[in-house]
């Protein structure tokens, strides 16, 4: 059966019996409809979240297809719970770009799901759209006051940054002009479209502690300069009470379940190749607040999603994960080892070997953090035992421990071998992380540090609109903030051809965005766009719905 037939074969329990198990009453979340809910933030308890053992679900550096962290957090969720520990799995919520384009949805695979599946893939509760709302009412409020005669700040239209944004994958949005059509339709000026999930807003709801701090951080959105040079922000235009009050159930995370019942919270949905890649604070500490484990992800391989999961994110929030559960899949280790895309199920242990250098860098850069990394190798069909045996020696020589995790064909029974060393090693864990660097550091610092000892670049060039955004970024007093890299997931460098573990190259930042609100800087490498576009054949040609209102085709 397909994730989606698996999925809706599966009877689902009303959204008040899986708070309970969580340890919520009925009375006091917020249902939507029989099988989802809002929970209030009054329920989070930072005291008690403080004794939960918070697991981080990363990944080597993927294949285009993605290496299944999503599928294996809500397995080992399951696992966990199979044991007799009380666990949640809290996840970002699917964009509609990808669920329509390439990727499709975000919801786990086979036997190791959040549900409902088309629910959750499909608007889900909202957050997307008021996100949207809000960022675009920024948006127009800009355009407004460029336009009036009578509240005018001079906004000089040359430097907004400021774009409108749209929950699709739409090329031809990227570069628009608006304000056509006479005076009274406004003043043209260039700008464009970015998909809602690299908004700033979606990475300051992400990151805010509650609806006092949203309000603050989006006050903090630096908008541009008036003509005589003074920076404008958010809160000079007044919009700051109005976004808020759009993003005002938006802020509270969503409740559903996993395939076995067991709580599943999923909230918030930044990408983590422009943006911190990872749920709420809020969502995460909600977990934690009920719950012995908190099992987590981050997008993308950890050189992306989890730095940033540690560098801003758990810098941000004072949060402490205990373990590193590393994704690693047969195929992936096999295209970093030169294999081509059309032949990752054939057995070519040679390919294989080649490929173990990426996953050694990536152990590697775990411990970096003082963590404990366990590589779960995510099983599937074609794998051979002989290709298994190769990552287990591998680990053993690393003395690293390793689990084979069939999360995808057995659900939580698939990952109780994972579930036994993640409790083991929560178990024996004492200390506390250690950020790879100081955000008191300098600009320049931070971006090498991340570069040298993440990626293992030899050294990071810098064009000359890079070096006037440091001059800017020195200028209005944001250089002590975190840096937030935006580059290729596909290498550990920034340009996607460089498979498995490359060395002697150089990162080269183009130019860096200033992301205030959120409260990070973004130095952006490679080629990396905002308004992703569709293939040929989108994944949006095989959904269909029937008169019965039973949807086919997600995936």
């Amino acid at each position: 059966m397909t994730d989606l037939e698996i999925a809706q074969n599966v009877i689902l329990q009303p959204i008040k019996n899986v708070a309970q198990k969580l340890g919520l009453p009925e009375n006091a979340i917020e249902p939507y409809g029989r099988n989802k809910a809002k929970i209030p933030l009054s329920l989070m308890d930072k005291k008690r979240a403080a004794g939960s053992n918070l697991i981080l679900v990363s990944a080597i550096s993927p294949t285009p297809a993605g290496e299944g962290k999503t599928t294996m957090s809500i397995g080992l969720t399951e696992g966990l719970n199979r044991l007799g520990k009380k666990t949640t799995v809290v996840l970002r919520e699917p964009s509609l770009g990808p669920v329509f384009g390439i990727k499709g949805g975000a919801t786990g695979g086979g036997y190791s799901q959040v549900l409902p599946m088309e629910d959750i893939n499909l608007h889900f509760t909202g957050d997307f759209s008021a996100i949207e709302k809000a960022h675009n009412l920024l948006s127009a409020i800009i355009d407004n006051n460029i336009q009036s005669k009578t509240s005018s700040i001079g906004l000089d239209p040359r430097t907004i940054s400021w774009k409108r944004v749209v929950d699709m994958n739409d090329r031809s949005l990227r570069s628009i002009i608006v304000g056509l059509g006479g005076t009274a339709s406004g003043i043209p000026r260039e700008t464009g479209f970015d998909i809602t999930a690299a908004s700033e807003i979606m990475a300051i709801l992400c990151l805010s502690e509650n609806l006092a701090d949203l309000k603050k951080r989006l006050g903090n959105i630096f908008v541009g300069y008036t003509f005589d040079k003074t920076p404008i922000y958010a809160r000079d235009l007044k919009a700051q009470g109005a976004m808020t009050a759009l993003l005002k159930h938006a802020i509270k995370p969503n409740l559903v379940q996993t395939m076995e019942g067991n709580p599943a919270i999923i909230h918030g949905g930044p990408f983590a190749n422009i943006a911190q890649g990872t749920n709420s604070v809020i969502a995460t500490r909600m977990g934690m607040t009920f719950s012995e484990f908190t099992v987590t992800e981050a997008g993308f391989g950890f050189d992306l999603g989890a730095e940033k999961f540690f560098d801003i994110k758990c810098q941000s929030a004072g949060l402490s994960p205990k373990v590193v559960v590393l994704t690693t899949t047969i195929r992936a280790l096999k295209y970093h080892g030169g294999a081509p895309l059309d032949q990752l199920t054939q057995p070519d242990t040679t390919a294989l070997q080649k490929g173990l250098p990426n996953l050694e860098k990536h152990i590697e850069n775990i411990k970096r953090f003082n963590v404990t990394p366990i590589i779960a190798i995510n099983q599937f069909t074609s794998d051979t035992t002989e290709e298994i045996e190769v990552i287990r020696s591998l680990a053993e020589k690393l003395e690293v421990p390793v689990a084979l995790a069939d999360v995808w064909g057995k659900g939580g029974a698939g990952a109780i071998e994972l579930a036994e060393k993640v409790v083991a090693i929560c178990e024996e864990t004492k200390g506390h992380y250690a950020p790879l660097y100081d955000w008191n550091s300098s600009v320049k610092e931070k971006i090498e540090t991340i570069a040298t000892k993440i990626y293992g670049a030899e050294y990071v060039d810098y064009s000359h609109q890079a070096k006037r955004d440091l001059n800017k970024i020195r200028a209005l007093g944001l250089d002590k903030l975190p840096v937030c890299i935006a580059k290729t997931q596909k290498s550990l460098s920034d340009n996607p051809k460089l498979l498995g573990r490359p060395k002697d190259f150089i990162i080269t930042v183009r130019e860096i965005e200033i992301a205030a609100g959120a409260g990070f800087l973004i130095p952006i490498t490679g080629n990396i766009m905002r308004m992703p576009g569709l293939p040929a054949h989108p994944a949006s040609e095989r959904i269909d719905i029937d008169e019965k209102g039973n949807i086919s085709g997600l995936f």
